[in-house]
């Protein structure tokens, strides 16, 4: 039976074509090389990684490889390396240029903040796409797993128990000690010496956790310093940090992200109101789920102006009547006289005192008639001051977005759909469920915003008509940036022929009719 043979390795070859004749014309790679071309990354604050010796690489070749790399699934640096040396698709991105490793994750640690601008531009570019409707907005977060181990992960409650466990071998030790002779007692000296070390390693750790101020259980990651531990679902925990996104409904874009090692209580208000400013209105509809249900955060969306759909979470078990008829939420609040009414048709009042919580204070409003009220027992288990109802400054937007929720249902069964479809494209078809650098949360949101980066860039890519508007596409992202940026007006002539413009190639322009 024959069989199709392959070339002698060892004959000799003389190829015809060029390296762009490689790469067909339909390649994604194009894009991304004109969509990096068509930036002015200077203005961006790309840094340079050289200042003496040889001539540094150029951020536009960087960033192309990393926008390569993460669209189809590589961040590693080395990686990326042994991509340069053995990748058609990259060799002709990147010309043929062959950075080592260390270079190549230099410039991602350093360029947070640029890399942070070039996304903003992916959304303005699907904006002028009309890729991103403005109207119904889905905000979520994501726990991405960091660079530290839980091992390395450290609260006071952890130290002492380390620092109590070290405290009972050196005891053992002592004792044995005092019965050991010859070469034994040697080798038990230095097992006390190696737990007096550990001792000094934990103390200096429990008292850096005792200066810290900034919250009630500090935390130490000795690895990347900003990471904490957290809780990722029921009760499984990982030392991660939480990615706050928001996403368009139109197309599931993301609009914007943020990384923090918070959790979700203290996030909707900042990031609706880096929306606004990416949206320029306040007239979408912004979906969150029940861990964003936080008084404070409705009233700087009041104040915003944006109609919020939060999911109500439900009423705690200490906090329930015996009967849940005579929960609070069913009495009736009178703004005019400052009172409530309960189901039995009794008014309760306040003394107008102003009580504090930790990040609200509250008013108490109670009646006198509980004493002797028949349904006493169906409505407070209180043996003294009878059913007390407290009211928040922030009581009046809580009731609000439960109004809207309860009007708008089906409106809210999208937000599921929405913010979780480039988590799963992310996280389960990628893999991307950690992050790559450490050492701080400035590099860990350089990675996360390449993350983002490369997922709008491939879903704009694959949204578009076909492959056939490929160079549509290309020169719709060269005028686009001409308009964003004006500084781009000095190196084009706007009379001349989108075909004589020098930043690709095409052999035979009357192909494409476009």
């Amino acid at each position: 039976m024959e069989y199709l043979q392959g070339e002698d390795r060892d004959q000799l070859t003389l190829y015809t074509t060029c390296l762009d004749d490689m790469v067909p014309l339909d390649n994604t790679v194009r894009l991304i090389d004109q969509f990096v071309v068509a930036l002015d990354l200077e203005q961006m604050g790309f840094q340079s990684l050289a200042s003496q010796g040889r001539p540094p690489y150029h951020p536009s070749d960087l960033l192309k490889l990393y926008i390569y790399g993460y669209m189809n699934r590589m961040r590693s640096s080395r990686q990326l390396e042994k991509e340069c040396q053995r990748n058609l698709e990259v060799i002709w991105l990147l010309k043929n240029l062959k950075p080592d490793h260390n270079t190549i994750a230099r410039f991602r640690k350093t360029n947070h903040k640029a890399i942070r601008r070039v996304f903003r531009y992916s959304v303005e570019m699907a904006k002028n796409f009309n890729l991103i409707g403005g109207e119904l907005i889905a905000g979520d977060s994501t726990k991405l797993r960091a660079q530290n181990s839980k091992k390395n992960n450290y609260n006071k409650k952890k130290v002492q128990r380390h620092l109590e466990y070290i405290d009972k071998k050196l005891e053992e030790h002592n004792q044995a000690l005092s019965k050991a002779d010859g070469d034994k007692k040697e080798d038990i000296k230095k097992e006390i010496d190696h737990r007096k070390e550990q001792r000094k390693k934990y103390e200096a750790i429990a008292q850096r956790l005792k200066e810290d101020k900034s919250s009630e259980n500090p935390q130490l990651s000795t690895s990347d310093p900003d990471s904490r531990h957290q809780i990722v679902r029921g009760t499984i925990t990982e030392v991660c940090y939480t990615a706050q996104t928001t996403v368009d409904a139109k197309h599931k874009l993301f609009i914007d992200y943020k990384l923090t090692n918070q959790n979700d209580k203290k996030a909707m208000g900042v990031m609706l109101r880096r929306a606004k400013s990416i949206l320029r209105n306040n007239s979408f509809t912004a979906l969150y789920d029940k861990g964003y249900h936080t008084g404070s955060e409705f009233y700087i969306a009041d104040q915003l102006g944006i109609k919020t759909l939060v999911a109500v979470p439900t009423i705690g078990r200490s906090s329930q009547a015996p009967n849940p008829d005579y929960n609070a939420e069913h009495f009736v609040y009178d703004k005019a006289s400052d009172s409530y009414t309960c189901p039995q048709g009794h008014r309760l009042t306040s003394n107008q005192t102003q009580y504090k919580a930790r990040n609200y204070t509250f008013k108490q409003y109670k009646t006198k008639a509980c004493k002797n009220c028949p349904v006493r027992s169906e409505c407070t288990t209180s043996k003294v001051n009878g059913k007390v109802v407290q009211r928040s400054q922030y009581t009046e937007h809580i009731q609000r977005n439960t109004e809207r929720v309860e009007a708008n249902e089906m409106l809210y069964k999208k937000r599921q759909a929405l913010v979780e479809h480039p988590f799963g494209t992310i996280k389960r078809q990628w893999g991307f469920d950690h992050l790559m650098t450490k050492k701080g949360i400035r590099a860990a949101s350089a990675d996360l915003g390449l993350i983002a980066l490369a997922y709008n860039l491939k879903r704009m890519f694959n949204l578009e008509v076909g492959l056939k508007d490929l160079f549509k596409l290309l020169r719709s992202v060269i005028i686009i940036m001409l308009n964003l940026k004006s500084s781009f007006l000095s190196f084009f002539d706007c009379r001349t022929n989108l075909y004589e413009v020098n930043l690709f190639y095409i052999p035979n322009p009357t192909i494409f009719k476009i």
